[in-house]
């Protein structure tokens, strides 16, 4: 019993502060807030800067969690996912045509449940929102290789590479192998641009983040905190760290590393923190930064803050957007709702949504107002008449797409 107790006290931390299992239950789904006016003014000075787009998990219209997808500035929020089962932790595939994400196998499960894999699987679903499917079974983390035909993920203490074609696996990191130690758990593995270094938060018996040397073997320690992840191009290094400015909870912020053959560089140690490793920490109360992440051209940080809790699936996480380099002041919220956003995610370029032929539309289109007609001479029933005329509408819309596409990073979802 006392084993077990112990087990369960250390499952229920997460960088450091104390966590509450809420198993069986769900998220708050909460409600959207006004932005203030200084707000709307910098949400009005984003638009139409950035194309692409922001997936991130949220517990808005479902208690049980979704995946949403925006476009880059902010705009045309909407529910990519929709499941009773939790979805979270999506990443857009490299060439912007896919999400992939945590689903869990059977209904609420927390996020605190994670070092768990036989409640989850991996799942990918097209960046319009279509042809959702399970991908690994028994696995967390995913995360994509650059070249987009491979995925790296966490079963617990192990981590495995994937070929997506083949779906063949192989084991990269045994945890309680490499550190010499039971318990080892493997959280958020994210391997370096060259495939040589894996940069990994460890938890269970081990709570701390570093790289580990996939061709020489060995750790670097980088510090305590969690998530940490590389930069596009494999020079920089970024995590969560606890100290700075926070919520009621515990004080976090965002540090960021230059890194030279997986190495971090700067050291965090006994005499604090280095200037120019400080990447963002918000002044003010929604200071409780979590889930940060670099846009693909390392300009652009997307990341999750809140002003109180600590429980990444259930507290009142907002998104912001900021360009890195500028006051951080100029960090924009993008979010404007009480419910949980958390894990966000970005990609920048045209958003390559497959589009169906306007020979198609229109014929469809010719096929449902003949219907309309015919149901009419009928006297169709008012269900049936309402049924047509969605039809119509969403054949409406299609129509109006495929004429105005272009000027939506991300279209509607059909």
């Amino acid at each position: 019993m006392k084993i077990f107790a112990k087990i369960s006290l250390c499952a229920a931390f997460v960088c450091g502060a104390a966590v509450t299992s809420f198993a069986g239950q769900g998220a708050p789904t909460g409600a959207a807030v006004d932005p203030t006016a200084d707000e709307q003014k910098a949400l009005d000075a984003l638009k139409g800067k950035l194309e692409g787009a922001i997936v991130w998990a949220t517990s808005r219209s479902n208690s049980h969690h979704d995946i949403w997808i925006m476009n880059a500035d902010g705009t045309n929020a909407r529910a990519l996912t929709k499941s009773d089962n939790v979805d979270w932790f999506p990443r857009i595939s490299p060439d912007g045509s896919t999400v992939m994400f945590n689903r869990s196998k059977d209904g609420w499960v927390p996020e605190n449940d994670a070092n768990y894999p036989e409640k989850w699987d991996l799942w990918m679903v097209d960046i319009s929102g279509e042809n959702a499917r399970k991908v690994v079974d028994n696995a967390t983390w995913g995360t994509w290789r650059p070249d987009g035909k491979s995925i790296v993920f966490s079963r617990a203490g192990k981590v495995f590479l994937m070929e997506l074609s083949s779906k063949a696996e192989k084991m990269i990191l045994d945890g309680e192998k490499a550190f010499n130690k039971s318990g080892v758990i493997l959280q958020e593995p994210n391997m370096s641009p060259d495939g040589k270094h894996l940069a990994i938060t460890l938890r269970g018996s081990m709570r701390e983040t570093g790289v580990w040397d996939l061709e020489k073997g060995g750790w670097t320690k980088s510090g305590d905190g969690c998530q940490i992840d590389w930069n596009f191009d494999g020079s920089k290094l970024y995590r969560v760290n606890p100290t700075g400015n926070g919520g009621t909870a515990a004080p976090s912020e965002i540090l960021w590393f230059s890194a030279k053959e997986g190495k971090q560089i700067e050291k965090v140690g006994f005499f604090g923190i280095p200037k120019n490793v400080k990447l963002m920490d918000l002044p003010g109360r929604r200071s409780h930064e979590y889930f940060p992440r670099l846009s693909p051209d390392g300009k652009w940080l997307v990341w999750g803050a809140t002003d109180k809790g600590h429980d990444h699936d259930m507290f009142d996480y907002e998104l912001y957007m900021w360009k890195i380099g500028s006051p951080v002041e100029s960090a924009t919220r993008i979010t404007y709702h009480s419910g949980n956003d958390r894990w966000p995610d970005i990609w920048l370029g045209k958003v390559p949504v497959k589009e169906a032929p306007a020979a198609d539309v229109a014929a469809k289109a010719e096929t449902a107002a003949a219907g309309a007609v015919g149901a009419v001479a009928a006297g169709a029933s008012d269900a049936k008449m309402d049924e047509l005329i969605k039809a119509i509408k969403d054949l409406t819309e299609a129509v109006k797409g495929l004429q105005d596409g272009k000027n939506a990073s991300v279209p509607p979802n059909p």
